[in-house]
């Protein structure tokens, strides 16, 4: 029998996890990248003599990444270095309450006292909870792929009993009191695209997944730990082709037999593996089946998570008093969240994100000199009207403004290097439905069996991995969802080990 054969659309973690399962496992695999770099939305922009990290930045549950080297008898360590951070986050408000969410539970405690003693009892409580979401939606579902109604029947008890119906905030405030602190443990559903007053309470498993392993950091950045993961991939024989926007999935008889690329060369491939957008591959890459007509129905009238606003820029100034990453909290919660998930309005507030990489890697800038990224959540573009081209000049000033005046002084005098990225970058670089950052919405209506399965029903060879398949977004959600995917792969061709 000759070898089989496969191709990876798309380079993001989810894409080179499945390719490198894929070519342990003895099939010939090959990635096509539409951008001139590996990586996916873990792009890298080097400007000016800084290095910035486009996409995912906080590193969680190392372990599923150390398995992919392990396949093959390697060690992740031999390729890259994981610096552990602390605090994990520096929260930060609005009115000057400041909360150091780190890797000492005693340290956790006694903030929690400070600020709202009748919450201690009631963290230990939230903590134990997540830790039983935690064993039940990732040490026990996370790589297992939902295809049918049973496999969704078998766990509904067990997801009653945790009360997935409730929202992330629902259930943080049935155990904690103090406004603050509620946002404090429930923001982590932004991480993989939620808001958390709509998200399945199941996503409070990220708090314990965190307190469990830790948050890292890839010395040299993201773009260092897709270098490392690139290595392993080709050592072990795997092709992967650059500037190579796929245009069709080219399928016979109910079967893909390879892809067709925009320059017009044509590849013979056994298996596809599509990690670019779930609505772009259903509707641009096989528009020309109609056997798929239901799936695209379905995908038009689904949720879609918020899209980002990032400023990228570097300083000539340092500025010491920072954490690695801090959470910028602005007035309004509920109201700001409402804003963006369902009112579509780019309001004159904002919260952030503000990542400050050269903190624990200073190599990421010129001596002297600060690396920055910050992200607002902002609204996608199926439902907003904002012009990003007039608007984000505008709304960089803004934001920039804001981090100097609260966090950040004398910043803009200060700035050497600036670059933004918005939610028409989304959409035409990495080919978004919507300009979506993380595909579809972690509502429970659109998680497990009702997510875009990780194997397609309709046509023999068509799988998913990344953000729109199961289990959805994160580091750790999409380099699983490579887990379930290959898995799929090998009952589906058992020669495949």
């Amino acid at each position: 029998m000759s070898k089989l054969t496969a191709g990876v659309i798309g380079g993001g973690f989810g894409g080179l996890a499945a390719a490198i399962r894929l070519q342990s496992s003895g099939v010939q695999t090959t990635i096509f990248e539409k951008r001139d770099m590996i990586g996916g939305r873990a792009y890298v922009y080097k400007q000016d003599g800084f290095t910035f990290d486009a996409g995912p930045t906080v590193i969680t549950a190392p372990h599923c990444l150390e398995e992919l080297f392990e396949l093959s008898g390697r060690k992740l360590s031999d390729y890259v270095e994981l610096i552990p951070v602390d605090p994990f986050y520096r929260l930060l408000w609005d009115d000057g309450y400041k909360f150091d969410y780190g890797h000492s539970i005693e340290e956790t405690l006694q903030q929690i006292k400070e600020k709202c003693p009748e919450d201690h009892e009631g963290y230990l409580k939230f903590l134990e909870y997540s830790k039983e979401v935690f064993e039940q939606g990732y040490t026990n579902l996370v790589h297992v792929p939902f295809l049918n109604w049973w496999s969704m029947i078998r766990v509904s008890p067990q997801l009653a009993r945790l009360s997935a119906h409730r929202s992330v905030y629902s259930q943080v405030s049935k155990f904690i009191k103090d406004p603050h602190l509620r946002q404090a443990f429930s923001f982590h559903s932004l991480l993989v695209g939620g808001n958390p007053f709509d998200t399945s309470s199941i996503y409070t498993l990220i708090h314990y997944l965190e307190r469990k392993w830790g948050v890292f950091f890839p010395r040299g950045g993201t773009g260092a730990l897709i270098q490392a993961l690139v290595k392993l991939y080709e050592e072990l024989g795997g092709k992967i082709v650059l500037n190579a926007e796929v245009e069709n999935i080219v399928q016979e008889s109910g079967k893909v037999s390879g892809v067709r690329t925009k320059t017009g060369d044509n590849y013979h491939l056994d298996i596809i593996v599509s990690n670019a957008d779930v609505v772009h591959t259903y509707t641009k890459l096989l528009s020309h089946v109609p056997e798929l007509d239901r799936q695209r129905r379905r995908l038009s009238g689904m949720k879609y998570s918020m899209s980002l606003f990032l400023i990228y820029f570097g300083t000539k100034k340092q500025y010491p008093e920072m954490a690695h990453h801090s959470v910028i909290f602005g007035p309004r919660f509920r109201e700001l969240l409402k804003d963006i998930f369902h009112h579509g309005t780019l309001s004159d507030d904002f919260s952030l994100y503000l990542h400050a990489p050269s903190r624990t890697d200073p190599e990421l800038a010129p001596p002297g000199g600060e690396a920055f990224y910050v992200l607002a959540p902002v609204p996608h573009l199926g439902i907003s009207s904002t012009d990003w081209e007039v608007e984000g000049p505008r709304y960089a000033d803004r934001i920039l403004t804001y981090l100097e005046e609260k966090y950040l002084p004398g910043l803009k005098e200060n700035i050497v290097t600036q670059r933004i990225f918005t939610p028409l970058d989304f959409k035409h670089e990495l080919n978004a439905h919507h300009g979506s950052a993380f595909s579809l919405e972690p509502v429970l209506t659109q998680s497990a069996f009702f997510r875009t399965h990780n194997r397609d029903a309709a046509l023999k060879g068509l799988y998913f991995v990344g953000a729109g398949t199961h289990p959805g977004a994160g580091v750790p959600g999409v380099v699983n969802s490579a887990k379930a995917t290959v898995n799929l792969i090998s009952e589906d061709y058992s020669h495949v080990q």
